[in-house]
């Protein structure tokens, strides 16, 4: 067939609708297959539609400022240029789409609680037009109509960004007066370029990476505590097993599926760490879905998920997350991969590091770094007397929030994940 319907792409697991903010292509340009077609906000985050289609856009069917439902078509593709059977149409899969933007939406935290009056307010009671994002942010801060008509916009035509409006509350919260931050909105001050220095632009996953941590940090109060932890024998037992892991499932034994489970283990003894914050709600979670921090080969970072990982066996958590892995690394993952995570590990360590104080992923209320093994002397209790003796070591880092988890509470549990590491089976089998 020569003619496509591009469909308006599902973008998150609660979004069902997307606003169109503006036409990158017109009717008539060539679009290349993952070309951006054009800019799409939910009530979440404004993000770029790809084609999963090359050829010509042919007709656009839904106009900007348009409120559109996930699987509605929003435009026809032309993937011949001579084709001209206008009567039989390819319906193309939403999750197609989604799959396309993954790393900028799935990876995007909620930072505020949704106000559906804010997200379906009509366009027309404004001057310019606002995302639903911008219009949450606004009713959440009590941004009156006349300041939000009046913030500098840096978008496309002058539209106010999230970052704009983040910018502007930013300001205002620490006293600025409204003209100044009118004619100044950003607070940072302007780098100083060289002509020898290089410039290079971030990528857009860069770019909403940085945008989620300075929105997890803007949302929620971070504390960190540190652990040492012994974890000697949870070394002696993977060296033990790894061979046998390798021999028997052609893949390689990692520390990672350990600190999974006793992370686990630790969120069944502390369920308040297993929860989400929803405005002025807490949710406690039933199921445990274990995020894990992986680095990319571009140097960005994405955060696949082990679901029910209470579920599942050691060995089997080391077979998901050897799989994520790779799959992250070769943009194989889907829309599920990415989300429905309820707490999240970074093995900060891997870098050599020794600790760290990782951002939160919002909605979660704590995050886990976990620092490089180092052998160290250490003082070893025995019956017959202390001595000194070699140990493995790693520090443990637990950022977590501390408007609804405790000092007392993020302490315990960060000890609780070292005792299981210290007190670990060593006769057990994978």
């Amino acid at each position: 067939m020569a003619l496509v319907k591009m469909v308006m792409p599902k973008m998150g697991e609660s979004i069902m609708e997307g606003t169109v903010l503006s036409w990158l292509k017109n009717v008539g340009d060539s679009i290349d297959e993952d070309e951006s077609v054009l800019e799409v906000a939910t009530d979440k985050v404004d993000t770029e539609v790809p084609s999963v289609h090359a050829g010509i856009l042919k007709e656009i069917l839904a106009k900007e400022g348009e409120v559109v439902s996930v699987g509605n078509p929003i435009a026809i593709i032309d993937t011949e240029k001579n084709a001209i059977d206008t009567d039989q149409l390819i319906d193309t899969d939403p999750e197609e789409n989604a799959e396309a933007i993954l790393e900028e939406v799935t990876a995007i935290s909620e930072v505020i609680n949704v106000v559906p009056e804010a997200a379906n307010r009509s366009v027309s009671n404004y001057i310019r037009f606002y995302s639903p994002l911008v219009l949450n942010i606004a009713k959440e801060e009590n941004i009156t109509k006349a300041e939000l008509e009046v913030i500098p916009g840096s978008g496309s035509e002058g539209r106010v960004t999230k970052n704009d409006i983040i910018a502007y509350v930013k300001s205002r919260s620490v006293g600025s007066n409204f003209n100044s931050i009118i004619s100044n909105p950003s607070d940072t001050t302007p780098a100083v370029v060289s002509g020898e220095d290089e410039i290079i632009e971030m990528d857009r996953m860069r770019k909403m990476i940085a945008e989620r941590m300075l929105e997890s940090q803007r949302v929620a109060a971070h504390v960190t505590s540190f652990v040492e932890a012994d974890l000697t024998k949870v070394v002696g037992w993977r060296n033990k097993n790894k061979r046998i892991f390798q021999d028997r499932e052609g893949q390689p034994l990692t520390f990672t599926p350990i600190f999974i489970e006793v992370v686990v283990n630790a969120l069944k003894d502390y369920p308040m760490m297993n929860i989400s914050v929803e405005g002025d709600r807490i949710i406690k979670k039933k199921a445990i879905n274990i995020g894990m921090a992986v680095a990319l080969p571009d140097g960005n970072l994405i955060v696949p998920v082990i679901r029910n990982a209470d579920k599942l066996s050691i060995g089997e958590i080391a077979l998901k997350a050897v799989d994520l892995a790779r799959r992250a690394r070769n943009n194989e993952l889907g829309p599920d991969d990415l989300t429905g995570g309820t707490y999240t590990i970074s093995n900060v360590g891997g870098f050599g590091n020794v600790m760290g104080t990782p951002i939160l992923v919002q909605p979660q209320v704590g995050i886990l770094a976990l620092g490089a093994i180092q052998k160290k002397p250490a003082v070893i209790e025995t019956l017959e007397g202390d001595f000194i003796g070699i140990r493995h070591k790693m520090f443990l880092s637990h950022s977590y929030d501390h408007r609804v988890v405790d000092g007392a509470l993020g302490g315990m549990f960060v000890r609780r994940v070292a005792d299981y590491l210290e007190k670990f089976d060593q006769s057990r089998t994978i």
